[in-house]
């Protein structure tokens, strides 16, 4: 049985279904899919086939070095090394069955260059390639989504360090065949290979209560149509329920700091954690997330009402805009990787008790408006209400209330540093992923740095959010979710951001979510089958 029918759920299923075993798949909401169905879709994956076929070298070891060298002490070796080595056989496991097709982004380099292992020329980042939602036929419309569908591979877009332009015709035809690309096409051929193999998805079908029967997990109660239901499981149970990031509760409890604007959808609010809890497992990187930038867009609204926030990848590293906060001060590298930025955010300062850097604000000039666009508002269109907008700095800070005073100083010093293409505060524009999503039509730091200085100037407010949190219950290298003293539950696995991420808090680079999922996943699904508790 398994809970959750996201990128982690769906990959279990598939896995434990191949290993000889009946799967039962169950999704609380209407449609499946979750948070993997609205992100980029991209996979992170080390020492993986394609990387070879293109003259790029890498090994297990290297990853290893990379993660090792990021540790702050959150991260198993055992469960790291899982995830390291078993990804190479997940992802030709999923591409055998057709349930996965993805191709490499040669160029997209991880996120901490300086690292060893690391790889600052890309290859551990992989896009999908279009999928055909007609295959899917009466499910084509039971995948989870938040406005109009990707017709374009996220290697095409400028996130994926593309053009963000497809000749019009293709893209009519792409949308006349309902192809898709990021998340969608990740989870589109996922339910497809289960749909082959007879696996249905139940939907609508939560309120989950494992059973327990003499100290192993057989089964779990649920609520469907108004009904509880006894469903049994002999093999065991996988968690798959994603993570707690819109539970006010469990963040308060646990996050190390405020998140109070996740990207994710409203529907991950801990129910693995919450059945895990009960189950007596013990718990790991509980304080952590996969924390990122966020602009709320009033107007977007999800079905269930919550205010969509959009992730802040392009906007902050491009040139001619800031980020400074309350006191009118720049705080951080902008254009440094997402994750990484909240220990900037959650800076807090004893002598006011309070996080100085919250919220803070986007502020860019009429050189940035003209030539970039700022979350779905491209150059030339009307701007919203909710982003300000003023002749003079000055103006502009008053309307915001961001210090006026500091301000207009802040700005002549980070325009000296652009026109000599020298951030002497925070070194943006300095490695090439500061470069990869700024204006790569410029040279150099030019790709990020440029100045402020053509009115009317505009501002936003910028909170911390998440992809969604990492930290939950411990599991060991074969998944098996492990109780407070460090043995396994009995008939109890999990994968995905249920679980404490096989990757501690580190965000290795595009994909960094995905490729643990997948692979604990796939771990899971093989290991309940072959019953490894008993």
């Amino acid at each position: 049985m398994i809970i959750g029918a996201g990128a982690a759920g769906l990959t279990a299923a598939l896995a434990a279904h191949e290993a000889g075993a009946s799967v039962r798949l169950i999704e609380k909401q209407d449609r499946l899919g979750g948070t993997a169905a609205i992100s980029g879709g991209v996979v992170w994956l080390p020492d993986h086939d394609q990387m070879a076929e293109q003259g790029k070298s890498d090994s297990t070891d290297a990853a290893l070095a990379y993660f090792r060298s990021l540790d702050h002490g959150e991260m198993d070796e055992e469960v790291l090394a899982a995830f390291v080595s078993e990804a190479r056989q997940m992802l030709s496991f999923l591409t055998g069955i057709d349930a996965i097709k993805l191709t490499m982004m040669p160029d997209y380099p991880d996120y901490y260059q300086d690292r060893p292992g690391a790889k600052a020329d890309g290859g551990r980042s992989l896009d999908n390639e279009l999928f055909d939602f007609t295959s899917l036929g009466q499910w084509s419309d039971r995948v989870f989504h938040n406005g109009p569908s990707p017709r374009m591979m996220l290697r095409e877009t400028a996130l994926g360090g593309g053009s963000g332009q497809v000749d019009p015709a293709e893209l009519q035809r792409r949308t006349e065949q309902d192809l898709r690309g990021w998340g969608q096409a990740l989870v589109g051929r996922l339910l497809k290979a289960c749909l082959a193999r007879g696996i249905e998805p139940v939907l609508s079908c939560g309120g989950y209560r494992l059973n327990v029967e003499n100290g192993r997990i057989t089964g779990a109660i649920v609520e469907r149509d108004g009904q509880q239901e006894v469903i049994a499981a002999r093999q065991g149970v996988i968690l798959a329920t994603g993570g707690f990031e819109w539970d006010e509760a469990l963040k308060h409890a646990f996050l190390r700091g405020p998140l109070d604007a996740p990207a994710s959808p409203p529907t991950n609010r801990g129910d693995g954690l919450k059945m895990a809890m009960a189950a007596g497992a013990s718990l790991g990187n509980m304080t952590s997330a996969w924390w990122v930038p966020t602009l709320a867009v009033p107007e977007a609204r999800w079905q269930s009402g919550e205010t969509r926030n959009m992730p802040v990848l392009i906007e902050r590293t491009l040139p001619h805009g800031i980020m400074v906060n309350r006191n009118g001060k720049r705080f951080c590298n902008e254009a440094a990787n997402y994750s990484a930025l909240a220990g900037a955010f959650h800076l807090f300062d004893p002598a006011s008790y309070d996080y100085p850097n919250l919220p803070a604000y986007l502020v860019f000039d009429s050189q940035y408006r003209e030539r970039y666009p700022l979350a779905s508002f491209m150059p030339g269109t009307a701007l919203p209400s909710w982003v300000a907008k003023a002749d003079t700095i000055e103006a502009l800070a008053e309307e915001v209330g961001i210090n006026a005073e500091n301000l207009p100083v802040t700005i002549s010093r980070f325009n000296d540093f652009a026109d000599q293409l020298d951030d002497q505060d925070f070194a943006r524009g300095k490695t090439d992923y500061d470069r990869f999503y700024g204006d790569r039509s410029r040279q150099g730091a030019g790709a990020s740095l440029g100045s402020l200085t053509k009115p009317p100037y505009y501002a936003v407010e910028i909170r911390m959010g998440a992809l969604g949190t990492n930290g939950g219950p411990k599991t060991n290298a074969q998944a098996q979710i492990l109780d407070v003293e460090g043995k396994p539950i009995t008939g109890l696995f999990g994968a995905g951001n249920v679980i404490s991420a096989p990757t501690g808090s580190v965000y290795a680079g595009a994909g960094g979510t995905l490729g643990p999922a997948l692979t604990f996943g796939y771990i899971a699904g093989r290991m309940a089958t072959k019953r490894l508790n008993q």
